[in-house]
């Protein structure tokens, strides 16, 4: 779909089946969503409610050809670039942190040819998000006006009708599917956030699939006690899977803490050696794990018992 299609957008909506009920299922069968070519957009930010679980999953089942949107893009961008899953990438930043320096395997990936790239403002993305989830073709701003950006996507800029003033249109992005990790859920996928919610709201209401994993299923009537902390509505959801843990060693807010050792271990001994280095991760901690509780088992419960200590004294619980 182009960007700014919001016909085409509001069609394949339209065509879609939107049955009520239980939207709990696997992590397996959750993944089978994600077809090859599909723009799939990842909630969270860096390292923050990364849903990892289903991430690890679609890798397992060697989707190719995928553009992946996501404001900020952490290491998880590097395990698609190695495993030759995806095509492009539509993001404003790439790596972990300022601590560990840009991502290396990226750069090369992009420098040689292999990828795509389309660099935005990190408002300028935000507002694609919220104008396909708004059903809209694109939103004004300011954003990029000025920057070579304007020349790398598919921004275009006119006069303002009422002020005369140089404005920048961001287009629509649309994404055919969502994935998301939220802190809870009840089986109807009606989904609460703690916390800062990043752009998984808009992510979930531009998108023409949405599937999201939760740290627990909690009641209907616990979802309904805290109205104010539902973000995602469950007539949005497609797939739901319970998967605590699931943005381990990424951080979940008030759940556990981001493993900081674990990352500089990646960088030290992953992506350090390039794309191989990363495929080498990737058959330790992915392939070889078959389910998600095999993969945290290589961590230890003694790590995520810590990180999940740090998180709770984070938020005064501790």
């Amino acid at each position: 779909m182009e960007p700014g299609d919001f016909v085409e957008a509001r069609r394949r909506l339209e065509a879609k089946a939107r049955p009520g009920g239980v939207k709990l299922t696997s992590l397996t069968e959750a993944a089978g969503w994600v077809k090859d070519g599909d723009v799939v957009a990842i909630g969270g930010c860096c390292y923050s409610r990364t849903p990892l679980a289903i991430l690890m999953e679609i890798l397992r089942q060697k989707r190719r050809e995928l553009t992946l949107a996501r404001n900020l893009m952490c290491y998880e961008g590097e395990w698609f670039i190695a495993a030759k899953a995806v095509e492009t990438m539509v993001s404003s930043w790439f790596a972990i942190g300022l601590p560990w320096g840009l991502s290396k395997v990226f750069r090369q990936a992009v420098e040689g040819g292999q990828l795509n790239y389309e660099e935005w403002s990190h408002l300028a993305l935000g507002l694609r998000f919220r104008a396909g989830a708004m059903g809209v073709p694109f939103l004004p701003s300011l954003s990029m006006l000025g920057s070579d950006l304007m020349g790398v996507g598919s921004a275009k800029s006119m006069e303002c009708p009422f002020t005369g003033e140089t404005i920048a249109l961001v287009p629509a992005l649309f994404p055919d599917v969502a994935v998301l990790h939220v802190h809870r859920a009840d089986r109807l996928g009606n989904c609460q956030i703690d916390g800062y919610p990043h752009m998984d709201v808009d992510i979930a209401l531009a998108s023409t699939t949405v599937l999201v994993t939760a740290e627990e299923i909690v009641s209907e009537e616990q979802i309904r006690s805290q109205p104010d902390r539902t973000k995602i509505p469950g007539f949005a959801v497609d797939a739901l899977v319970e998967v605590p843990y699931g943005a381990f060693p990424h951080e979940c807010y008030g759940l556990y803490e981001a493993d900081f050792d674990h990352f500089d271990k990646y960088v030290s001994e992953g992506s350090s050696q390039g794309a191989e280095g990363v495929r080498q991760y990737l058959d330790r901690y992915v392939y070889n794990t078959p389910d998600h509780k095999d993969y945290l088992s290589l961590f230890g419960a003694g790590t995520l018992e810590r990180k999940a200590r740090d998180a709770q004294q984070l938020v005064g619980r501790g």
